[in-house]
This record gives structure tokens, sequence and C-alpha cells, in this order.
């Protein structure tokens, strides 16, 4: 449960992130990965053409055996110059909007090839699912978030497809990434230590950025040449040019058409490289060039705020709780589900069963094989649903059927105390806080590894 928590708020995320024009993890190459020998077979592309004859669409570029056209592109355009122009971040150069959009098509569809290859697949009920969050999460039903949708010019069948890729492309990268990144104690205890020898003041900071990335296995005159395009960002920023602009023309990281932003970081939990730097600024100032292995990054702190004094140990509320939860699937609806699981209670009820005994044949969590049981759970550990009714139950209560973007459950409390945050809750939080630095490098990297492996043609204009 508290596994599939996380996951679900990552979800979330990602999905907020798609209706407010945050872009999936890519990269910018100055050059096309090394083509093989000979160019793959192309999906058959049979261009539409209009009564006289004309081509009304051509291929843009070749990935692998898929093509990307020159319309989706100009819808792509289209698309992001309404969202940039909604957030009012200033528009880039033509050329270079078409550029970055580009090649992060070209990253996007290298990804969700592989993704085909794995399997990887979202179903039309998990998708209903995602959407439902969102428009909940954008306090809106989801037919309002449909009319808010086309209203802004895109098709709600088009925002759908978006979404499932977004979840496809999130399930590939835990699959690749996030399962291979490893933390070890001795890690755990370095970064415990450290955070008790700098247990000053913790702050958190508002950062932008702007990344030249550095292409794998690039030359030294490569390198040379990425600097240069570098120092030539810095010298504008120095001038006073506008920073988001300048991300969105220049910055190879995934946040370019967003203006680079960042979000609010712990300060513990950016590379320290970057915290030496950040940490002598001022809000509104800009680091200097800051090389590490994965290009050239110029930060920008924009504002800067005092951690909650969290070190002082807060006592909280544990509960000891189990579930027996039930699965909608194409062989159980959700009215199947919540009728059983009332059929489950009332047996409960009359002490007609037990209830580790009915989690053992019933539930379809991993916790069935304990008899449901969760174990202590802290506040957050679980999804919002669950947590909230889980909190109005005495110990010995049992729920009615709860729903959560799980499924359905039933609830019961074994006891309740107030304890001070435990050495195994610190050394989660170290645990998640090392695997987060490590994270967002970890998948650009990933990212650029898949983009280098494809084969990319680009196709002339047809003038």
């Amino acid at each position: 449960m508290r596994n599939a928590s996380m996951h679900q708020l990552k979800i979330a995320t990602v999905l907020l992130c798609a209706i407010s024009g945050a872009a999936t993890s890519s990269v910018w190459a100055q050059q096309a990965a090394p083509a093989p020998a000979a160019a793959p077979a192309v999906k058959g592309f049979t261009p539409p053409a209009s009564s006289s004859g004309k081509t009304i669409d051509s291929i843009a570029v070749v990935v692998n055996d898929d093509v990307i056209t020159r319309n989706e592109v100009a819808a792509r355009i289209k698309s992001v110059e309404q969202r940039m122009k909604a957030q009012n971040i200033p528009l880039p150069d033509p050329a270079d909007l078409r550029r970055q959009l580009l090649e992060r098509m070209i990253v996007e569809r290298a990804q969700m090839q592989l993704a085909k290859e794995m399997g990887v697949r979202v179903d039309d009920l998990t998708l209903d699912r995602a959407i439902a969050r969102i428009a909940e999460q954008q306090k809106m039903t989801v037919q309002d978030l449909r009319n808010q949708m086309e209203k802004e010019g895109t098709p709600f069948a088009t925002f759908r497809e978006e979404i499932r890729d977004e979840i496809i492309m999130q399930r590939l990268r835990e699959h690749e990434v996030d399962a291979k990144i490893q933390i070890s104690d001795s890690e755990v205890d370095n970064f415990l230590d450290a955070e008790k020898a700098a247990a000053s003041e913790q702050v958190e900071l508002n950062l932008a950025q702007i990344l030249v990335r550095i292409p794998e296995n690039s030359s030294p005159e490569q390198i040379a040449a990425r600097r240069a395009r570098a120092e030539e960002v810095s010298r504008q920023l120095r001038t006073g040019a506008d920073f988001a602009k300048m991300a969105a023309t220049y910055s190879d990281a995934s946040d370019a058409l967003s203006g680079g932003d960042i979000g609010w970081r712990q300060s513990d939990r950016l590379p320290p490289l970057f915290t030496e730097q950040l940490l002598k600024l001022k809000p509104g100032q800009i680091t200097p060039i800051i090389k590490s292995n994965t290009g050239f990054h110029i930060l920008k702190l924009v504002d800067r705020r005092s951690a909650a004094e969290a070190q002082a140990v807060a006592a909280v509320q544990q509960t000891h709780a189990r579930h027996i939860l039930l699965k909608v699937t194409p062989t159980l609806s959700a009215a199947e589900a919540k009728r059983k699981l009332l059929e489950l209670k009332e047996r409960l009820d009359n002490k007609a069963a037990k209830f580790e005994d009915l989690a053992r044949l019933f539930s379809n969590d991993g916790s069935a094989a304990k008899g449901g049981d969760l174990g202590w759970l802290y506040p957050g550990d679980t999804v919002p649903e669950f947590e909230t009714a889980m909190n109005a139950l005495k110990p010995g209560e049992v729920s009615q059927p709860i729903e959560s973007s799980f499924g359905f459950h039933l609830i019961e409390v074994l006891e309740r105390k107030s304890d001070d945050v435990s050495k195994e809750k610190q050394r989660n939080a170290a645990r998640n806080a090392l695997r987060e630095r490590k994270l967002e490098e970890a998948t650009e990297n990933w990212a650029r590894e898949v983009r280098d492996r494809a084969y990319v043609e680009f196709r002339a204009d047809d003038q």
C-alpha cells in the first residue's frame, strides 16, 4: 500500500504536468545519433493527396521504423505556443521553437517505441480513472475538464491519448530508471551524519535552469562548442535577456518550454555543486556556468525560504490497520466489488468470519498473505480516500466499502499510538532524499541513451 500510494502520487504529478504543458523528459543533441549502415524499413506512410494530386502532408523525420509528419510538428507547435502564451512565457524564435519541439518529439517517439517493444500498455479503464483524478485535483468535473480542453483548442480525444502516453512513459521510466536506482545503507548513514553536522538552517530554493547538454562520447571540440554556447547564453543573461525566454530558446532540459522552471527544492536534495553556488545568491540572481556530467548549467534563484523547523521531533499519530482490497477488472465491476465487500462486512459484523481469513481469501492486495495487515501507518503513507476513512474509525471498527484509486476497500483499525518520528522513518526520509538526487540525472541519462540508440533521419523541406 505504501509503495502503491507513492506510485499514485507520481502519476498524479506527471498528469498534472500534462495539463499545464510540462513535457516528458527530453534531450537536445546537436547532431542526430550515428545512423546504422542501412536505414530501417519505415512503417507504411502514404501521404494523403488532394484532388489536384498535391501532397498535403509529408515526412519530417524518420525515427527507427516510424515517422513524424510535418502536420504533426505543426500541430505540436500550435499547441505549445498556446500554452506558453497562457503561462505568459515569451515565445522563442520560431526556428528555435521548431527545433526544440522536433527534438522532443523524436525522443518521445523513440521512448514510445521502446515501451511498445516491452509491452507497456494502459487500458481505457485505467485511463478514465486517471483523467477523473486530474479533474478532481483541478476541482472540476470530467465534463468541465473536457470543455476547458476544447475551449483551448485541444480535442478531448487528443488530450486522452496524451494522458495515455504520459502514463505509459511514466511506467516505462519507473521500470527502466527508478527500479534500477540503488541506495546503500552506508549512503544513508553518511547522509544522516551530514544532516546532523549541518543542522544549522535548512532552506528551500525556488529554481529555474538552462541546460546546454553535452552529447555522450563527445569529442573535445564538441565539448568546447557546447561551452561556447553556454557562455553566449550567460552573456545575454548578464546584459538583461529574459531568463524564461532564453530557457525556451536554448535549454536542452525537459523544462525548457516552461521557462526552465524547476520549482521549490530542498537545498539538501540538490547536487552539492549546485547548492554551493546557489546559497551565495540573492533571489533574482544567476549562477556562473556549472559543469556536470550532463552538461553546462545556468541556474536562477527565483526565491528562497526557511524550511519548517522539523528537526524538533514532533509527535505524530500512527495507526495499525488492515484491509481487504477488491480491484475493479473487466470481470468485476465497481458495483459488484462494492456488493461483495458489503457481504463480507455483514459476515464480520455477525462474527461469522475473521477479518484475516477473509483477507487471505478475497483481497487483491499484496498484504493478503498477512491477513490484510498493513502494519503501522504514518500520516501520508496511504492515498487520501483511504486515510480519511481510516482516521474516522475507532479501534476494532470496520469501515463501509471505501473507493480509492486502487479499487474498493474494507478497512479495520486495530490500534493507535502517538510516537516520535522513529529511526526507521528518518532513514526512509534520507533514502528518499538520496533517491531524488539520483533520479533526475539518471532519467536524463537514460533519455539520452534511448535517443542516441535511435536511427534518426531528417527529411529536407518539400519546397
